[in-house]
């Protein structure tokens, strides 16, 4: 049995999130085990680095998955490009250590939430970012930001109330730049909670705006309350950026 490393790339916009559902064939993790269980004609179970929501991106989504095959890595992976959909890219394919998995090993996550903040119509993007034409405060925003990093018990920003493992994570840095009529709001962490990209983002659309202030960040947070936070922003801005090991 070979275990084997999996970089993907895909547009989310069509599908219902990564994690395969019971009512829906419509995932990226359903197609792909679909499509690796013909190829190889053995059942297979693919894990993923992490389940991206419905309509969420991913430009470097990393999974692993097992297999009886003597067939090499780059034979494999022209089949699996052949086959997949236009809308679903594998980057690189390699065979991993025995122990590895794509999700229990993984040490930092790094998404990407992008913004056209413009008054011009992004015709061409606009499947992949937030368009918000509005005037943002990016140092109110940054500002806020420095006072989210850190390892907090981030319960104000998950939107599963039932989740009964711990809230705490190490939020590593948010980096927010501006590149013309784009804003890009970069979040690397240990690992996120149930929407908590998307939840941090409106939060900090608000201060952007002028609805709260960045000293408001350390009462969120201590309130552990998921409505003491702002909304959450839509998925089509949000992509898996990277996934480190």
């Amino acid at each position: 049995m070979r275990n084997f490393k999996l970089t993907l790339c895909y547009d989310g916009t069509r599908y219902d999130g990564w994690q395969r559902q019971g009512n829906s064939e419509n995932t990226i993790q359903g197609r792909l085990e679909t499509l690796l269980s013909r190829l190889l004609a053995q059942p297979i179970e693919v894990a993923g680095s992490g389940r991206t929501d419905a309509g969420v991106h991913a430009i470097g989504q990393v999974c692993s998955f097992r297999a009886e095959t003597e067939a090499s890595c780059e034979t494999l992976l022209s089949d699996i490009r052949r086959y997949l959909p236009e809308d679903i890219g594998a980057i690189a394919l390699c065979e991993a250590s025995p122990r590895f998995h794509a999700r229990l090993s993984c040490r930092e996550k790094t998404y990407v939430y992008r913004i056209w903040n413009s008054e011009e119509p992004n015709v061409f993007e606009r499947r992949w970012m937030l368009s918000w034409p509005h005037p943002l405060d990016l140092e109110a925003m940054r500002a806020a930001a420095a006072r989210l990093v850190g390892e907090h018990d981030f319960s104000s920003f998950c939107a599963n109330r039932r989740m009964k493992k711990t809230a705490v994570r190490d939020l590593r840095s948010i980096e927010i730049t501006r590149m013309g009529g784009e804003i890009r709001i970069a979040l690397s962490a240990d690992g996120f909670l149930y929407h908590m990209v998307r939840i941090l983002v409106g939060t900090l659309l608000e201060v952007g705006e002028g609805k709260r202030s960045p000293e408001e960040m350390r009462a969120i947070l201590e309130a552990r309350e998921r409505l003491e936070a702002g909304p959450t922003a839509p998925a089509q801005g949000l992509t898996l950026w990277s996934v480190r090991y």
